[in-house]
């Protein structure tokens, strides 16, 4: 029997700021998330960051709370339904949060159950990044430990250009660009700190030195995130015939006073809506699943501010969720990262 693992970022279990405050708190507390003194961080978590922040944050999730609860989680739930159906019998399909509920280690406790003995982990964000891709394979490595009888474990890599994503992303995408007709489009990708990609330069002279850094992929840059979202931005334009000069690559989602990455989405947002721009169309491939940085942040807050900057119309295009081409680029990754344990 084989398993397949979708791991996800998390979300809370209520749009409620008590429920909110314990998401937060598994979540900041993550070293690979906010990557400081431990004594810092503890500080910062308990004296600024949930006293306040969990009020804002549910308001937000109660914006885009649907019947059934948490969209990610609705949409993780009928990616692994769908996914379980495509592969059949011999493969038990679930979905995971790297925080909160449901959990890696009930994930696996129900592999155990299953009778699983060779797993595959796929962790859910195309472009790999300590706070997302690295956190992620490290607590399945560690809840995996942690039991006698643990199966045999393969990850699939980070998937930012692999084909059959970008095709999967563009079938979706197509119909929404051709309804929203835009002006413009832009491809919104999570921010990170500078600190976090620098960290990822080898020799420490190439990530964010020039304004081209990110403009292929190389040696020197082959496990930065940000040279991994341009590079999934110019895979999709392609795919999607957008002309140079029509669409954007920006970072969303920054906090705090430290440099984060750019150029920002608010201000591209802005900007274009001061050069003219009446139309504009928002993709989000760093996010399989819509989610509060899409329906929310993107959906309602950014086009509120498109709106109030002059434009006519911003359109969200959807995420992949549980699409059929995605369902089928899943099933491929997952028998792909079994094969070669299947041949030995």
């Amino acid at each position: 029997m084989r398993g397949l693992l979708l791991v996800n970022v998390g979300t809370p279990e209520a749009p409620t700021p008590s429920a909110v405050r314990r998401f937060l708190r598994e979540f900041l507390s993550d070293p690979k998330v906010m990557d400081m003194n431990p004594a810092g961080r503890f500080l910062l978590l308990r004296l600024f960051i949930l006293p306040f922040r969990p009020q804002r944050s549910a308001r937000a999730y109660r914006r885009i709370w649907t019947d059934e609860g948490s969209p990610i989680l609705l949409h993780g739930r009928a990616l692994a339904r769908a996914v379980g159906e495509r592969l059949g019998d011999r493969w038990q399909v679930e979905i995971a949060m790297r925080y909160g509920t449901p959990s890696i280690g009930a994930a696996l406790s129900s592999f155990a159950r299953g009778g699983v003995e060779q797993l595959v982990a796929l962790p859910l964000f195309p472009q790999r990044a300590r706070s997302t891709t690295d956190t992620a394979v490290e607590a399945v490595r560690r809840e995996a430990r942690a039991r006698t009888r643990a199966a045999r474990l393969a990850f699939v890599k980070p998937f930012y250009e692999r084909e059959d994503f970008i095709a999967a992303f563009a079938a979706v995408a197509r119909p929404a660009l051709a309804a929203a007709a835009p002006d413009h489009v832009l491809f919104s990708f999570h921010g990170l700190p500078e600190r976090h990609v620098r960290a990822d330069d080898p020799g420490g002279h190439h990530c964010l030195a020039s304004a081209d850094c990110c403009d292929a992929i190389g040696a020197v840059n082959r496990n930065c995130y940000r040279a991994q979202c341009f590079a999934t931005a110019r895979a999709l334009a392609r795919t999607l015939d957008l002309a140079r000069g029509t669409f954007t690559t920006c970072f969303q989602s920054r906090l705090g006073r430290v440099p984060w990455i750019g150029p920002h989405t608010d201000a591209v947002i802005a900007g274009l809506a001061s050069r003219g721009v009446r139309r504009l169309a928002v993709l989000c491939p760093a996010f399989v699943a819509d989610c509060l940085e899409t329906l929310e942040e993107i959906g309602l807050r950014a086009r509120e501010s498109f709106l109030a900057a002059g434009g006519e119309e911003l359109a969200l295009v959807p995420s992949l969720n549980s699409s059929p081409a995605w369902v089928e680029a899943v099933a491929k990754m997952a028998e792909e990262a079994a094969a070669p344990r299947e041949a030995g």
